[in-house]
């Protein structure tokens, strides 16, 4: 029997759970589909899902637990959730950007974040953000965050060179 961590997101998708996760998986590396559950007749009543329809789909992405609730259209993602994704090169901004990205909201695109197709938001960003926008140096924090402002998708030179 799998072990739960404490604190697993779910995400709450219409009915794309399973295709979701799959794609997910597909992304990122030491990630896995764990278990799938179905709905079943009891509580149709309520959930309005046909038997049979993916219910969970439990998956991990690069060992980090998550749920996929295949709940119908009553919710829908917003942007006062993300996951953020943390990179050590350009490189890997790329990768996760354009895979992640593939599909989605063009228009929800600043500063390393971005809509998936399914409507998760996600933000690349280089692991040393946080070792750029902080410290005593204002004046160096404030020219890194005023390029971080011009950018979509960050790039770690520019950040890296905005602080000098």
């Amino acid at each position: 029997m799998q072990t739960l961590s404490r604190i697993t997101p779910c995400l709450w998708f219409d009915q794309q759970a399973q295709e979701a996760a799959t794609d997910y998986v597909g992304i990122f590396p030491n990630s896995r589909i764990r278990a799938i559950s179905h709905y079943g007749e009891a509580g149709r009543e309520v959930h309005g899902m046909a038997a049979g329809m993916v219910l969970t789909v439990t998956f991990e992405l690069d060992g980090q637990p998550f749920t996929a609730l295949n709940g119908g259209p009553a919710f829908s993602f917003n942007e006062a959730v993300s996951f953020q994704v943390m990179c050590d090169t350009q490189e890997e901004i790329d990768f996760f950007w354009d895979r992640l990205g593939a599909g989605g909201d063009e228009m929800a695109r600043q500063c390393g974040w971005l809509k998936d197709r399914y409507g998760v938001s996600w933000q690349i960003v280089p692991r040393q953000l946080q070792a750029l926008l902080t410290g005593r140096d204002t004046a160096r924090t404030d020219r890194v965050m005023e390029a971080l402002l011009k950018m979509k998708k960050l790039d770690i030179d520019a950040l890296v060179h905005a602080a000098g």
